[in-house]
């Protein structure tokens, strides 16, 4: 069967497999992203990172930690596009190994707290008595705290370094996603799918984790791809200060770090960075903004 006649029968209503369903609604959604030029542009600056992550190795002149004492805080030039730092190291070749680190963090603070709120909001708003009221009072106690200043808390006591950093944003990370699992486990319950699920005597750890949580993904992906631009900054401020990456890794934060005592007598050690963080923030951002409006209920078909 052609994806046209696939699509001209899901257009006409007539019987589709959940497969072939699942298949259009894919390609529907990335026909409305396709429509969102700010949407595509945030896609384009997310896979850029992702390929030049993937090849740093090609892509940097040179080494992230070679060291040219004699090139120290050369200004941009055709051998050294981005300059140097105060050791004489590539800024450009910096930057490129510092997607690796960007990735490294967003997917593993993505991979530990999401699903922690996932599971903890499907259950509370499914749920509901006194398990929703006990699991909402503690998140609403974390979400009391700013979230920079709660990771600083977590950072100092497990100390610095890069993956108790990651840890420490995690931690600080889960209770939006919590909110949000739970306003559609409250809908999703009062539906007459689930009743008719509870009808056919299927335990309550099974509709959770078959049915309700997998309906709460659309918006949890939403939000996580908007906050990957925050776990980035809180990544970058917690290496600015000393207690994420540490030097000499190639991470944006430590580079910020370094160059803000040269911000006078060499504006490139600290700008470039300081661009590749707001780019990539944007990226996200942007490709956020995209997938609301492409899930929002109430976007016209």
């Amino acid at each position: 069967m052609s994806d046209l006649s696939l699509f001209a029968r899901v257009r006409t209503g007539q019987p589709v497999t959940s497969g072939e369903a699942r298949l259009a609604q894919m390609w529907r959604a990335f026909e409305l992203l396709k429509a969102s030029p700010a949407a595509m542009a945030g896609l384009a600056i997310i896979a850029v990172l992702v390929l030049v992550a993937m090849l740093a190795p090609v892509l940097a002149p040179y080494g992230p930690y070679a060291q040219e004492l004699a090139n120290q805080l050369r200004p941009p030039s055709a051998a050294h596009w981005l300059g140097t730092d105060e050791f004489g190291r590539d800024v450009l070749s910096r930057i490129v190994y510092g997607t690796r680190y960007t990735l490294y963090i967003v997917l593993l603070v993505a991979v530990i707290a999401a699903p922690i709120g996932l599971l903890v909001g499907a259950s509370s708003g499914y749920l509901g008595g006194w398990i929703d009221t006990l699991f909402m009072r503690v998140t609403d106690i974390a979400l009391a705290f700013p979230r920079l200043i709660l990771a600083l808390a977590f950072v100092t006591a497990f100390g610095p370094g890069l993956n108790n950093a990651i840890i420490a944003i995690a931690l600080t990370g889960w209770p939006p996603y919590v909110r949000i699992a739970r306003a559609e486990a409250l809908t999703i319950r009062k539906s007459d799918y689930i009743a008719a699920i509870e009808l056919m005597g299927a335990s309550r750890l099974r509709i959770i984790l078959l049915h309700v949580i997998p309906l709460c993904l659309p918006s949890l992906f939403v939000r996580l791809t908007l906050d990957m631009a925050g776990v980035i900054l809180i990544a970058a401020g917690l290496g600015f200060l000393g207690l994420g990456a540490q030097p000499p890794a190639a991470e944006w934060g430590v580079m910020l770090s370094s160059g803000k005592e040269y911000m006078l007598s060499a504006w490139w050690v600290a700008t470039f960075p300081g661009l590749a963080i707001f780019f990539v923030c944007m990226g996200f951002n942007l490709l956020g903004d995209g997938l609301r409006d492409i899930l929002d209920p109430r976007q016209e078909s």
